[in-house]
């Protein structure tokens, strides 16, 4: 009787367990399928999204100087943005990294398109360095060396302007001055050759003007008023040296006319 008793007890122990094992993996399963499930929605969605908004068009604006293509890697794409998790700050952060982009601004369009409007920094000089030109602003900051053979035509500065601040700011007024008064347009050499701002000068076409330090729109104006009586008296000037107020002097090849 008491091994008939024991064995009893031993199967009623074991189907208690494994009531106790069904109740935890039943218990498990309730729990973890909505979190199976959550995950596989959330999953789905992310999916949904990534190919729903997907950048197709990348629309750039404002950009002269710069390809759509530069732009593109300066920002960084690789082509896999998707609209709503590309992050506009860091777009900006690369893009204004690049000494041709002064402001930019990013606009999303849904479904996928992103809009960048750039202002670029426009070319204001060449600066000659040891026989490499440098395009310039007009706050003399370098954009980029020219390499391309076709020289644009803007004025080239030249002499030992660069480290020297005084000397290099002088040759930009020179500059704003000249495009001022059109002289850009009428000239097809403008050389300035700065070493020192008393000494500065400028080289139009073939002809040598001494300029000296500041007062430039007025000297080019005295200039302008000078070229039509050369060209009148037919003088092959050497040079013309408009340093001295309210006085121009002008040197033929063989004598001084003042």
């Amino acid at each position: 009787m008491k091994g008939n008793r024991k064995i009893k007890n031993n199967l009623t122990g074991r189907k208690n367990h494994m009531t106790g094992l069904v109740s935890k993996v039943r218990y498990s399963a309730f729990i973890a399928f909505p979190v199976i499930a959550l995950a596989a929605f959330i999953y789905f969605i992310s999916i949904s999204i990534g190919q729903a908004f997907h950048v197709e068009r990348f629309i750039f604006t404002g950009n002269e100087h710069l390809s759509d293509e530069e732009l593109k890697n300066l920002a960084g794409f690789t082509g896999n943005e998707n609209l709503l998790t590309i992050s506009n700050n860091k777009i900006f952060e690369k893009m204004i990294g690049s000494p041709w982009i002064r402001s930019v601004s990013i606009r999303k369009e849904l479904p996928d398109s992103l809009h960048i409007l750039i202002k670029e920094a426009e070319p204001f000089a060449l600066f000659d360095l040891k026989g490499r030109l440098f395009i310039v602003d007009e706050k003399g900051k370098m954009l980029e060396e020219l390499k391309d053979t076709s020289v644009p035509f803007l004025p080239v500065i030249t002499g030992t302007p660069f480290g020297k601040k005084e000397v290099f700011s002088e040759a930009l007024n020179l500059v704003r001055a000249i495009k001022d008064k059109g002289l850009l347009f009428e000239k097809e050499h403008i050389e300035i050759i700065a070493y020192k701002p008393q000494e500065m000068s400028v080289n139009l076409d073939g002809v040598v003007v001494k300029v000296g330090a500041g007062d430039y729109e007025d000297k080019l104006d005295r200039l302008i008023e000078l070229e039509g009586e050369i060209k009148k008296r037919n003088i092959h000037v050497d040079y013309i040296d408009l340093r001295f107020a309210n006085k121009a002097v002008v040197k033929p090849v063989n004598e001084v006319i003042n």
